[in-house]
């Protein structure tokens, strides 16, 4: 049996890239507890429309938990309340009747405000692009799947893989540092056979991609403890070991020289 919620929302607003943004607040009557979170700031948003004055722009997409674009800051809290969970499939019910929430963008340098709730997260596409392709010859998609890989290896891989590069990880780091984010896509091809040939310049090149853009790890954790898929800290040592490996690399071939 669905309950309904009173809600006050305070939402942040700005009209683009470089006006000043102000958080404006809105009521919300009677909205399901089965209601997800986007369809909440959709009935918000119908609402202005009907009243002639402008939409609230969030970004979002698959709503299914698996493209990351629905990046919000919900009362202070990447995603919202809910561990391991994307906004689109945070439901209303994480909420009591009464309650004030509080809606922002990420919140970091690297994440510039396109609009209210949207934010550019094109660096991430460009740490992604530094890293380039793998150029193992493998052969065919059966030649490939004959390639061995232990199975210890293959899950590890798997779970830096699930990283939907949502900035979550950005967002709750008090140095808006990206290394959660460049560690897991490091680590899904570095731990593989067929990503060896390029492991350590892979490694080098995406770091310093993502230097431009984002702060410096300190081992706080939030980042980790944010991810609404559970990505492991760990897979930032492995980048770490790699990327020092890298720079050892480089100072013996230039003495070589």
């Amino acid at each position: 049996m669905s309950h309904l919620r009173n809600l006050t929302l305070k939402v942040w607003r700005q009209d683009g890239p470089d006006a000043k943004g102000r958080f404006e607040s809105y009521v919300i009557d009677e909205i399901s507890d089965e209601a997800s979170f986007l369809e909440m700031l959709d009935v918000l948003n119908e609402r202005l429309i009907g009243e002639g004055r402008e939409a609230v722009v969030f970004d979002h997409d698959c709503r299914e938990g698996i493209c990351g674009t629905c990046s919000l800051m919900i009362d202070g809290v990447a995603h919202g309340p809910k561990r391991a969970t994307t906004t689109c499939q945070l439901h209303m019910r994480s909420f009591s009747s009464g309650d004030t929430i509080v809606i922002e963008p990420w919140r970091a340098t690297g994440f510039p405000v396109v609009k209210d709730l949207m934010v550019d997260r094109s660096a991430f596409d460009r740490i992604v692009e530094a890293g380039g392709f793998i150029t193992a010859p493998t052969g065919g998609a059966p030649d490939a799947n004959l390639i061995p890989v232990p199975k210890t290896v293959a899950d590890a891989s798997m779970d830096a893989a699930a990283c939907i590069g949502c900035g979550a990880c950005v967002a709750a780091c008090p140095n808006s540092a990206a290394n959660l984010f460049t560690a897991a896509k490091l680590a899904h091809l570095n731990l593989l056979p067929q990503g060896q040939a390029e492991r350590l310049s892979r490694t080098e090149a995406m770091v310093e991609a993502m230097d431009e853009h984002f702060g410096s790890c300190t081992n706080h954790g939030e980042c980790s403890a944010a991810c609404p898929k559970e990505i492991s800290i760990d897979v930032i040592a492995l980048m770490n070991k790699d990327y020092r490996a890298s720079k050892i690399r480089n100072r013996k071939e230039l003495s070589r020289g």
